[in-house]
Formats: C-alpha cells, structure tokens, sequence
C-alpha cells in the first residue's frame, strides 16, 4: 500500500490523501453462552490492498446508539479513508441492547465480555471480513491494533495486559491479546486509590481492582488534560493511569490540551454529550493516532513526522512523552 503522506488535511498534520470507504453492517456472529449475538459493522477504503486493521472498542456512554456499531464516525470514517479496515463490535454493555440492568454476571459494565467481544473478533477475523464482498484478499491480518474509548480505553488496556484482581473471581485475570501490534487507549479509567469517587466505587465495583503492572503490550495513551470526572475520581492524572503505572520501554502518552472527555467530538457526529466541542481537536486526535499506527503496523515514519508538525505549532495543542 502506497500513501501520500505529503497530503495534509485540515488538521494539519500529513495524513495522505483520502479515498472513498464502504461500510457494512451488521455482521452477526454466533457466540456460545453469549446471551445475544455479536453485531459488528465493518468500514474499509474502497480501494487498495495490505490494508491494516483496526479493532475498535466503544465506551459505555449514556447515549442512544454512540455506545455500539453505530457510533464514532469522526474517527472510523476517516481511519478508513485513509487506510484501514476498522472493525466496531457492540459490547453487551451498549445501550441498545437494555442488558445494563439485567441480572448477568458483571452487569452493568461487563468490562470482561468487552474484552472477550475483542478476541472473538480476531478468532473469527477471516469470517467477518469474508460477509464484505472483496474485502478479504485486500486485507493483511498479519498487522492488527486496538482501539478503545473510556472503558473502551479499558478494554483495550485489557488486550495489552492489564488485569483486573477482584477479590473473589477466580477467572483467568490474563486477557491480552499477543495477535495485536499494538494499543490505543483513550480517556480510559485508571487506578482506584484514595481520589476514587464513592459513586464509581459504588455502581462499578470493578473499576476498583485494575492492575497496570503487567500491562507489557506497545500502547499509545491518549488523555485530556481537563477530563476530570469526581465520579471516578478527584485525580486528573486518573485518565493516564495506564501510561504511568505500566512497565516502561513502549508506552507513550498523548496529552491533548484543553481537552475534555470527548476530545471535541469523537463519538459521534455533533454529538449532544460532547461538553468541548472542538472539531479541530478531534481532526488533531485522530490524525495523530493514525499516524502512530502507521508507524507501529506499517513501519514507516509517519509518527515522527506528526511529531515535527506538533511541535512547529506556535501555540501547540498536545504534548508528547514516553517511558
């Protein structure tokens, strides 16, 4: 696959030119003791071959259909046009299903089926890229990464090898994925210590119990530095747990400035939840993170070219680090 990353769109940051995409969905999986199906929807360029893929984890959300297939347009549609084939389960916490308050083992959040949701998808990879008509042969499963959003963000932290200890559950604690290149967490949740809010402690238990220590996989954190939510905790350095308390040697945190929870806008077009709408924040966002993953599954340059355009801003809208 040959890009243009001369282009620059109205980020600014060079991204290459964009192409046309196809979507399609649902596809619909068959999963043993999973109470309802899986429903997925598939967005891939129109054109072009060894296209890399991404698997993307929605948050939990209070919105209507942003917490499903359905949601985070302003990020697929433009991953997609530039380049890869993003894949979008429906976690059984998604609001349209009405699961939240029934009686199911880890109900309301169901924070380990989110993670299993992602591994089916990779086990059953050739099968959902096979319901698109000529999508397969076009696709290189060799290079597969993680996407994921607030508990999104956990989910994917999940794949790359945090663990949640819950006192009592003696289920496997490992759920990473070593099928995947590399992980993107976003506005995810992080340690539950003394800043941890009574109401999260309360109605999400086991966001009590993460543990970053074993979370050893190539992982791209991404944080607002004003996404500050005393439901989960009174800390502001909560939302990049997953960067500062993981082995070093591969992490790097994306701090954009002046952002919020939704980053501007990504989980849906003029979303109603978004409190700092900011279409020029989520162009950045996701521009920088399709960068870093170009450069993690493709190997090119792309990252530290997004790197040299950021720190030529005159007033910069994100800082970078690694450990």
């Amino acid at each position: 696959m040959v890009l243009n990353t001369a282009y620059a769109d109205a980020s600014g940051f060079p991204v290459g030119d964009p192409t046309s995409i196809l979507s399609y969905s649902p596809v619909v999986l068959d999963v043993p003791d999973r109470p309802v199906r899986l429903e997925l929807k598939v967005t891939a360029p129109a054109t072009g071959t060894g296209l890399p893929v991404i698997v993307f984890s929605h948050g939990h959300g209070g919105a209507n259909f942003l917490s499903s297939l359905r949601g985070y347009g302003p990020l697929v549609d433009f991953w997609a046009a530039h380049g890869f084939v993003v894949v979008q389960p429906t976690h059984l916490d998604s609001t349209v299903l009405g699961l939240r308050e029934q009686d199911l083992p880890d109900a309301p959040l169901f924070w380990r089926d989110r993670a299993l949701d992602m591994h089916t998808v990779l086990d059953r990879l050739p099968e959902i890229l096979g319901a698109v008509p000529g999508l397969p042969e076009r696709v290189d499963t060799s290079r597969i990464a993680a996407v994921g959003h607030s508990l999104g963000g956990h989910t994917v932290s999940l794949l790359m090898g945090m663990q949640v200890l819950q006192p009592q559950d003696s289920r496997e604690k490992d759920l990473s994925d070593p099928r995947l290149t590399a992980g993107v967490v976003i506005g995810g949740p992080g340690i539950a210590d003394e800043h941890f809010g009574s109401w999260a402690r309360e109605n999400y238990p086991s966001l009590q119990y993460p543990d970053f220590a074993t979370m050893t996989g190539t992982t791209l954190v991404v944080a607002g530095d004003e996404d500050l939510n005393p439901n989960f905790s009174s800390r502001l350095s909560y939302r990049w747990d997953a960067y500062t308390h993981s082995p070093g040697g591969n992490k790097t945190l994306l701090m954009m400035r002046g952002a919020g929870h939704l980053f501007g806008g990504i989980s849906g077009y003029d979303a109603a939840e978004t409190t700092d709408e900011n279409p020029a924040r989520v162009a950045a966002l996701r521009a920088l993170i399709l960068s870093y993953l170009r450069s993690q599954l493709l190997g090119d340059r792309s990252w530290e070219t997004a790197l040299d355009v950021l720190s030529s801003l005159p007033e910069p809208l994100a800082t970078v680090e690694t450990r």
